[in-house]
């Protein structure tokens, strides 16, 4: 964790110096809440590549889905050949099903070493990294709202009087929810808008639903432990992958789906608002369904009435006159 120290506290040394220099107070809770607000914008810009990355991987394992679906049907009662089977796919198309978990992994180092930095200076004044004694000590000691430590959580909010402090539990609270909401929000948002109807279904969209519940169900109940300078950036970067997500599927969303059928939907829009002309493809007529016309039944008609319809005369009682009668002379 050491290398990590240095990194995070020299950023943050860095934001506490820029905002003292604008009159701050630097030992107040406001320079140092934006400093780890600062923090975590210049983390999530340097980790703006694996985004991109990540992105490129969850669109193209949406788009493969139907192949996968077509690799189970062929070879589901082979476990060993569907999965070698599926990683020649992951391979073919440079796909990377655990590109998704990029930014979460990088983080969490990040994450675990600010909580470190921050419970250390505040329980022992113990510096790390480029945090000198006295920076541990204002950081460590260091209140937002006028009472309430960057460095307490919900359960160890400190007693005044015989109870808690209540101010301290309402706004870690406010914290994990925001946070809980936004991890929420954001998983929500990709399934919703930018992944089409063939990748709604399968092995990997139940795998989604499952990340889509679960983990703001257990960030919920283990946010109430860390610190409140933690959650806040934890919130931060919520927000950052919330707004940043957001202008990827508006401006680059996959094909087939609603992102993308929006996204024509305002080009249209704005064509037609410069003066343009927007070529409307013809909706295919309705396919007809073409039955063999029913045989009509001949109506029955009477002997006199088939001999008239095939011009035959009717015969006369006294005889044809073209007859000649029997052993007469011609």
């Amino acid at each position: 964790m050491t290398p990590l120290y240095y990194i995070i506290s020299a950023v943050l040394v860095g934001w506490h110096w820029v905002f003292e220099k604008i009159g701050l107070d630097p030992d107040g809770g406001t320079s140092w809440a934006l400093s780890i607000v600062g923090l975590t914008l210049i983390i999530r810009a340097a980790l703006i590549p694996l985004f991109v990355k990540q992105i490129k991987s969850s669109r193209n394992m949406q788009l493969i889905q139907p192949k996968v679906k077509e690799l189970q049907k062929k070879y589901g009662h082979d476990r060993e050949r569907l999965a070698q089977e599926t990683m020649k796919l992951y391979k073919d198309t440079g796909t990377n099903p655990f590109a998704s978990c990029l930014p979460i992994l990088v983080q969490m180092p990040i994450f675990f070493a600010l909580f470190r930095l921050l419970d250390q200076a505040a329980k022992k004044n113990t510096p790390h990294g480029f945090l000198t004694d006295d920076l541990a000590k204002s950081f460590g000691q260091s209140e937002i709202l006028g009472r309430v430590p960057l460095s307490e959580s919900f359960w160890q909010a400190r007693v005044w009087g015989d109870s808690p402090d209540l101010t301290v539990m309402v706004l870690a609270l406010v914290l994990v929810l925001a946070m809980t909401a936004t991890t929420f929000t954001t998983q929500r948002q990709l399934m919703a808008k930018n992944m089409p109807a063939d990748a709604l279904s399968g092995p990997y969209a139940q795998q989604q639903k499952l990340l889509l519940y679960v983990l703001p169900v257990a960030f919920g109940l283990g946010g109430v432990a860390f610190p409140i300078g933690v959650l806040l950036y934890w919130t931060t970067s919520n927000l950052w992958t919330m707004g940043q997500q957001f202008y990827v599927i508006r401006n680059n969303p996959a094909p087939g789906t609603p992102a993308f059928a929006a996204k024509e939907e305002r080009e249209k829009a704005k064509t037609l608002r410069k003066g343009g002309s927007v070529q409307v493809t013809p909706e295919p007529e309705p396919e007809v369904e073409h039955r063999p016309a029913k045989r009509q039944q001949p109506q029955r008609q009477t002997r006199e009435q088939r001999r008239k319809a095939a011009g035959a005369k009717p015969e006369v009682s006294g005889g044809s006159p073209n007859k000649r009668p029997k052993g007469g002379k011609k």
